[in-house]
């Protein structure tokens, strides 16, 4: 028993005594959070994971703070693996280990807690990474909403992967894995409690397998990656527009398309540019492997609607993002202001 007189196995939520680092934190490592992500047994625990590498490394980290924590297509847990997966991904990685730590909510249940962490096991299973360290803390009820997860992660730079805004030149494709919004909006939907005749579900997956076939097989050719977020399309665009020093053309009608998603975003007032994406990869390659590109990725689950969405257009000492619309008119992409959709990842 810890000081509170409480132990996992006898209540079913978390209490504060279980961030304090004595018996109750070792008893909610060792009976739910190493379980439910399959790591090691708790005795082999230490202050840090040593991992074997050779050649470059990326490093990378992230913040999760959905609500809410679970959503059609997905979960907090799952969301922070493939998320960072995803920006070692995009970086040209290959991942290799994560850590993960939680900050919990005094009277969180435990059972959600679990179902959250064996989502977050699978998912770094699935992508053949491990989870090798870790952390847990317990704030009062007042001080937070559910869990906040953190996860690192390191990974080897593929053979090949020579990325970088200098690297994009004028004439360069841009490529799309999919359509938009998906998730932003799933998770809208799921919170506001709206419905539409086909179900919302998040996009969230990890991206590692298609940027390793781009990699593998176009090299050079790939310009640049980046996964669109927070901000969406259009945040990602504009970024990569200004850093270049090039303006970027996008076509409207050459999106992939999901009719709910911009249904949802129709009726909520949002533009499907701007909504957050967790399984989308944005990809700048050379104009000659545009459409070998989008080929590569197709045979993916995940990217089966993948398609080349516009091209890289001169220098600029102003860049701008412009959009073709269907119906032939033109319009100005610009950096989303704020956060229209507050906790979507």
């Amino acid at each position: 028993m810890g000081q509170s007189g409480v132990s996992v196995a006898s209540d079913d939520s978390i209490q504060l005594a279980h961030g304090g680092g004595g018996q109750l934190t070792a008893e909610l490592i060792r009976d739910v959070i190493l379980p439910a992500l399959g790591g090691q047994r708790a005795e082999g625990l230490t202050d840090a994971a040593v991992l074997a590498g050779d050649g470059p490394m990326a490093f990378t980290t992230d913040s999760y703070i959905v609500q809410p924590l679970e959503f059609p297509g997905g979960d907090i847990g799952k969301l922070a693996v493939c998320g960072t997966i995803n920006d070692l991904a995009v970086s040209g990685a290959r991942p290799v280990a994560l850590s993960l730590s939680l900050v919990l909510q005094e009277g969180l249940q435990i059972a959600l807690l679990e179902r959250v962490l064996a989502s977050a096991g699978r998912a770094a299973r699935d992508a053949g990474v491990e989870i090798v360290t870790g952390d847990t803390k317990v704030l009062p009820r007042a001080a937070l909403d559910g869990m906040v997860i953190n996860t690192s992660g390191v990974g080897a730079m593929l053979p090949g992967a020579s990325l970088g805004f200098d690297r994009i030149e004028p004439g360069d494709a841009v490529v799309l894995s999919g359509p938009l919004g998906e998730h932003g909006l799933a998770v809208m939907s799921c919170r506001e409690g709206l419905a539409f005749a086909t179900e919302l579900r998040s996009d969230c997956a990890s991206l590692h397998e298609l940027t390793a076939a781009l990699i593998g097989e176009l090299g050079e050719a790939v310009r640049f990656m980046r996964d669109p977020t927070r901000g969406g399309l259009a945040a990602v665009v504009v970024e990569i527009g200004q850093s270049c020093g090039c303006d970027v053309e996008i076509d409207e009608a050459a999106l992939p398309g999901n009719a709910t998603a911009r249904a949802a975003a129709d009726m909520l007032g949002l533009d499907v540019l701007t909504v957050a994406n967790e399984g989308k990869l944005v990809a700048f390659v050379a104009a000659a492997a545009a459409d070998r590109a989008a080929a590569l990725l197709r045979p993916f689950d995940v990217a089966a609607a993948a398609a080349v969405i516009g091209r890289v257009g001169q220098r600029s000492d102003s860049p701008l993002v412009e959009m073709v619309t269907s119906a032939g008119g033109r319009r100005i992409v610009q950096m989303p202001y704020g956060e229209e959709l507050p906790r979507i990842c």
